[in-house]
């Protein structure tokens, strides 16, 4: 094989793994599905369907509003009675080929349709680009913020931690809220890392974040995950110490607009009562 040869195939073996990872980036989320039994549900009231969602990172090319319109629809057709969303839905990825304001950002979501409502935090890019924009924004979608509090939803004391990436949260805040409230506990949060250090009341906690790595190599894994843990919380289901994390690999992209061996995904939780 000549010289010349050899490059021109490089090259194209080169875009061609470009152009995967950019198929990969905007395809239809996985939904990933899982049942967690919580102590202190109250008696006689039913299970609960979560969705959990992250990482919008709301941003041409990948993730433009009419693509998040596109998920919302996805995400009515699970039929979920409460939709949890873990941050990020601003982006400042330098290979944006657009840029969105915090409303054109959240107007999506107003679309989402769950009978005990939509509640979401904060993340480090919506700390890091206009955290006023966008809790204001939300709220016109009728998402409600949770800023180291905690809310009864239904069967559900939901605490929402602000971002711990930025250092925005408050844990013993939000814990104490949720411990002043009746019902089975859920904690919310963008970063999953206050899992390692979190109390054993609180069995359940959702978080989003570490994009799964957003490009894991094969027999190496993510080369990045933001995460003081390294690859420990990256994604997926996790049971440590009696408490369960889930964290999802988010729905947007951070940095480039690709992803490689970590697909978009969202969760379906079915939450009820632990058995005795």
């Amino acid at each position: 094989m000549t010289a010349r040869r050899f490059l021109l195939l490089s090259v194209a073996l080169v875009l061609a793994l470009l152009g995967w990872c950019y198929w990969t980036a905007i395809a239809d989320p996985v939904v990933r599905e899982a049942d967690v039994a919580l102590p202190h549900w109250p008696a006689g009231a039913p299970p609960v369907r979560a969705l959990l969602m992250s990482d919008l990172h709301v941003a041409g090319p990948d993730m433009p509003p009419e693509r998040l319109a596109r998920i919302v629809e996805q995400a009515n057709a699970l039929s979920p009675d409460i939709v949890l969303i873990a941050g990020d839905f601003l982006s400042d990825k330098s290979l944006s080929t657009r840029l969105y304001s915090a409303d054109e950002a959240a107007a999506p979501l107003a679309g989402l349709r769950a009978r005990l409502g939509v509640f979401a935090v904060l993340g480090n890019h919506d700390h890091w680009i206009d955290p006023d924009g966008i809790s204001r924004a939300l709220v016109r979608a009728h998402v409600r913020l949770l800023d180291n509090e905690a809310v009864t939803v239904g069967p559900l004391a939901v605490g929402g931690l602000d971002d711990p990436f930025t250092h925005h949260h408050d844990i013993r805040a939000t814990l104490a809220a949720m411990r002043s409230l009746r019902g089975a506990r859920l904690l919310l949060s963008h970063s999953p890392d206050p899992f390692a250090t979190l109390p054993r009341d609180i069995p359940l906690m959702l978080a989003g974040h570490p994009h799964c790595g957003q490009v894991r190599l094969p027999f190496i894994g993510a080369l990045r995950t933001m995460s003081a843990y390294g690859q420990r919380y990256a994604c997926g289901l996790m049971r440590e110490n009696g408490s369960t994390l889930i964290v999802t690999a988010g729905l947007g992209t951070s940095f480039v607009p690709l992803r490689l061996g970590a697909v978009p995904d969202m969760w379906l939780i079915r939450l009820g009562p632990a058995l005795r």
